[in-house]
């Protein structure tokens, strides 16, 4: 007999109230495991969310030769012994894109690497060519297969690298493997998002020799190999997950806080959510968010940070789905990622598509259905949609947002959210 895959109920509800504790990021927390690639010795990560990426980058690691275990509900242990092989298996990789993040730390700790073309969410494709392109500058042969990469070097050497885009992925990936190349790397046009600043913050805790954090300019000086040393660190808050529970409330009205949010990393989508009626208030640590009048439409643009993250966008078009009046969404970075506009279609929204711009049509409440979900941000979207649907949404699929958000079934429900996992 086939056992039905777990979904989520959701009903109307509001108005929204209570707190809700914002966990690490998830795009942060990955790219800080794999640095654990760059160093014998211990690590200790806190902050950590428990989604199943992490499980998924465990293992990766595990079968690499870095051991962990969890030293409480966020607080994750991680041990490099030195026994370290540079082939990772297939089934380890093919799930999950931030597994890339081990080719640059692989390489120029250990000489070579080999893996496999990462998956992750499907929204339209994100080529590792600028990877891949990084790497090859700094002396690293490279032999890319049908399935899989390999890529060597007797030791890889500083240069300058202007990225044709500010790619966080290739920013990363580049800045892992410049810490132990022959003199000094540049990277021009480097991603400057929150989460690149935490990987730069714990490298230099580990002994990186990094300048220009925040900046679009990395300077790192390449230190011997081997040098380096394990570390604890927190995990930057993650800044979606707040955004999320934001979006809660805005739809469903109510007065919530939202502990650990930080405003600092929020700051052109906080202009979005003022746009469109929300009162966001910094409290300290936190951030009191309420929303008691129905929203106003607006246009936005996804752009690098400090702009509009494109993971922000599925959550804007929920709000903009129950606004007044007409707003657009143009995505300027995964022009792909709109794949789940039909599964919002299927609640009642009307939305257009015009190449890489989006019309939203506000109604005044969304229809209950069945949907599914395509990728993490969209997921939760969709959750966040039914808040205001009449009747019942079920949302199918939901490994997707298991891989980024750490019960967000139970925050929900804390805040009053008719919500539930079967």
């Amino acid at each position: 007999m086939k056992i039905a895959s777990p979904r989520i109920i959701v009903r109307r509800s509001g108005p929204l109230s209570g707190s809700v504790q914002v966990p690490g990021a998830k795009n942060s927390v990955l790219k800080l495991m794999a640095a654990s690639l760059l160093a014998e010795g211990e690590f200790v990560l806190t902050n950590v969310p428990a989604i199943t990426d992490v499980h998924k980058m465990s293992d990766t690691l595990a079968a690499l030769g870095v051991t962990s275990e969890w030293l409480g509900t966020h607080e994750l242990r991680l041990v490099n012994g030195g026994n370290i092989t540079t082939e990772v298996p297939y089934e380890k990789l093919d799930k999950m894109r931030a597994s890339i993040n081990v080719l640059g730390p692989l390489l120029t700790h250990y000489g070579s690497a080999r893996i496999n073309w990462p998956g992750g969410d499907d929204f339209g494709g994100r080529p590792i060519d600028l990877h891949l392109a990084g790497l090859a500058k700094m002396g690293a042969n490279i032999e890319e297969g049908l399935y899989d990469i390999y890529a060597y070097a007797d030791r890889l050497k500083g240069c300058n690298i202007e990225l044709a885009l500010p790619s966080v992925g290739a920013t990363e990936n580049l800045l892992t493997a410049a810490v132990y190349a022959r003199g000094v790397t540049v990277i021009d046009n480097a991603a400057r998002e929150p989460e690149v600043q935490d990987l730069c913050n714990m490298l230099v805790a580990m002994g990186a020799d990094i300048e220009g954090i925040g900046t679009s300019r990395l300077v790192i000086h390449g230190r011997e190999r081997g040098s380096l040393s394990g570390a604890r660190h927190t995990v930057v808050p993650d800044r979606v997950q707040a955004a999320t529970y934001m979006a809660a409330v805005a739809v469903a009205g109510g007065d919530i806080t939202v502990r650990s949010a930080r405003t600092e990393h929020m700051e052109a989508l906080l202009n979005c959510y003022a746009r469109m009626g929300v009162a966001v208030t910094p409290q300290g640590g936190s951030v009191r968010v309420t929303s008691h009048e129905r929203l106003r439409a607006i246009d936005f643009v996804t752009e690098p940070y400090p702009g509009i993250a494109t993971d922000y966008k599925p959550l804007l078009v929920a709000m903009l789905c129950v606004s007044r009046g007409e707003g657009t969404v143009t995505e300027t970075l995964f022009p792909g990622r709109f794949k789940y506009i039909e599964e919002f279609r299927r609640l009642g929204a009307s939305i257009s598509i015009y190449g890489n711009k989006a019309l939203v049509r506000g109604a005044y409440e969304m229809i209950g259905g069945e949907v599914r979900v395509p990728d993490i941000r969209a997921g939760a979207a969709l959750v966040v949609a039914g808040l205001v649907a009449s009747g019942e949404t079920v949302v199918n699929d939901i490994h997707h947002i298991d891989r980024g958000y750490d019960d967000l079934v139970g925050k929900l429900s804390g805040l009053g959210a008719d919500v539930t996992r079967v």
